[in-house]
């Protein structure tokens, strides 16, 4: 009977520990030293909230920059990733559904296409794109706003943002801030 008491306490403090203090003890710390962060980096504009710089929103306006396509649909209660291989049938086929229609949104893009414009992020939210992404609409988009494709370009180099550290990752552009930015330019 001693040992199921014993392991009933244990049982007890680690669930206080792990599952009460330590979380609250973190998310204390996060909210003090990384508030922004914390609070889902949220963008407002006018006082409203217009999105986050950690989440992909769904721009199918020709007149903005898209975002990497989501398997999860933009909906950030379900974050997914395909788990296609890249040989399935269902793979192949969703691939060449996104050439399709990039190709039919873009049609100064014949050939060679970014690979971040034809599939998904393993989060299925990833809210940014490469510089060649973006550059790859800017025809469209300089047609669509009547914006001079040297001002999108100005607009995609200043959005860049250099890899984490000088080392980590790649240059990538935050898909939400470029369009907020295009959006001004075009008031």
């Amino acid at each position: 009977m001693t040992s199921v008491w014993t392991a009933f306490r244990t049982s007890l403090i680690l669930m206080l520990l792990c599952g009460l203090i330590y979380p609250l003890a973190t998310t204390a710390v996060a909210q003090v030293l990384f508030p922004h962060q914390a609070e889902g980096s949220l963008v407002t504009e006018n006082g409203h909230i217009v999105g986050s710089e950690l989440l992909a929103q769904n721009f199918t306006s020709p007149k903005l920059f898209h975002p990497r396509a989501s398997a999860a649909h933009y909906d950030p209660t379900a974050s997914a990733a395909t788990n296609a291989a890249v040989a399935s049938p269902d793979y192949v086929k969703t691939v060449k559904e996104a050439i399709n229609t990039v190709q039919k949104d873009n049609p100064a893009l014949v050939s060679s296409i970014p690979a971040d414009l034809i599939t998904t992020s393993a989060s299925g939210f990833d809210p940014h794109l490469s510089p060649a992404a973006a550059r790859a609409q800017i025809p469209r988009i300089a047609k669509a706003t009547g914006l001079t494709e040297a001002k999108l370009n100005q607009l995609v180099d200043t959005h860049t943002e250099n890899r984490s550290l000088g080392i980590f990752g790649e240059p990538r552009v935050n898909v939400l801030a470029l369009n907020q930015d295009l959006l001004s330019s075009i008031k």
